[in-house]
């Protein structure tokens, strides 16, 4: 193309007829969820070891995805390359698994050069390929057909839409299983615990809260004067009151010094107990931070008393949440 012919190219044209192609193709998938699909899933859903994905090239690269999406929904996986596999690493598959085999024609040598073995081992074998009478289709103990009109590359050469309907299809198996399998937020939580949905669903006030010295906290018989200056000292905005038994009396605020200027009150010569809330909002040391996070969001508080019924253990402030992720 001259520079002229690039200025005149129509990139959205041809990006949209892509996303309408590869729609049409995943439209026809419907069809293939069927009782291959079923005995697929069942499968896997009784397997008593992993799951274990190969392809070559850009069936290799959904397989990795598919592999990982398993595994992060409750479906033990891997993937391994069938090249490597025939040098060695084959022994990482086990009589106990189950093998998907991904071809879009069926027929790619590396992984026909590895189902005698894996026949021989005695391993259950899940093929997706657009043919079922290729020699994986023939071979497969389950074939679930992939197959879609066309590909979305105008040449018809490169791997487009075909490798969407495989990457659609995995997903289907793994939400399936994961259904199957009762799997929870919490559960997906275990396997993601750098992420922040692993934050949010997995740490604990108990794991965020300031506890012994660092919580501020003065007796009854504290001077107004005296809650400032551990307000002060500890940085948290607050200061519990409290029995010797540290049972929780009250709690103040920067929030509550800023009202009772407005009120007038001699900051040198108050009590405590004078200008305190009675009670204050707490929660437990084994609610979830994200739990507690919203309580203190819908309060319109910055900090909040970790408690065991009265008796304080600690405090938690939005800085801690942000610290850890929280938020």
């Amino acid at each position: 193309m001259t520079s002229l012919d690039y200025e005149k190219f129509n990139f959205i044209n041809v990006g949209k007829q892509v996303l309408l192609t590869e729609r049409e193709g995943l439209a026809q998938l419907d069809q293939y969820i069927n009782d291959d699909f079923s005995r697929a899933c069942e499968m896997m859903l009784h397997c008593h070891g992993k799951v274990v994905v190969m392809g070559m090239g850009k069936s290799g690269h959904v397989g990795r995805k598919m592999a990982a999406t398993f595994a992060s929904t409750g479906t033990p996986a891997f993937f391994v390359h069938p090249g490597e596999a025939s040098h060695g690493d084959l022994g990482m598959v086990s009589k106990q698994d189950v093998v998907i085999l991904i071809s879009n024609s069926g027929e790619a040598h590396e992984i026909l050069a590895l189902i005698p073995v894996l026949k021989r081992l005695d391993i259950r074998l899940i093929c997706l390929t657009a043919n079922a009478e290729s020699s994986m289709g023939k071979a497969a103990d389950v074939h679930i057909c992939v197959k879609v009109p066309q590909e979305a590359c105008p040449l018809g050469l490169a791997p487009t839409t075909s490798t969407t309907a495989v990457m659609v299809m995995g997903d289907a198996m793994a939400v399936a299983l994961l259904e199957a399998r009762g799997f929870t937020a919490e559960d997906f939580a275990l396997s993601h615990p750098g992420g922040a949905l692993g934050r949010k669903l997995l740490l604990r006030v108990s794991d965020i809260m300031h506890t012994g010295n660092e919580i501020p906290q003065v007796s009854r018989d504290a001077s107004l004067r005296d809650a400032l200056l551990e307000i002060t000292r500890k940085n948290l905005g607050m200061t519990v009151i409290t029995d010797d038994l540290m049972k929780i009396e009250g709690i103040f605020t920067d929030g509550d010094l800023r009202r009772i200027f407005d009120m007038g009150v001699n900051v040198n010569e108050a009590k405590i107990t004078d200008v305190m809330t009675c009670g204050g909002i707490r929660v437990r040391p084994a609610m979830l931070a994200v739990d507690a996070l919203n309580i203190m969001q819908e309060r319109h508080i910055t900090c909040v008393m970790v408690a065991d019924g009265d008796q304080l253990l600690g405090v938690v402030h939005m800085h801690d949440m942000l610290r850890a992720g929280v938020v």
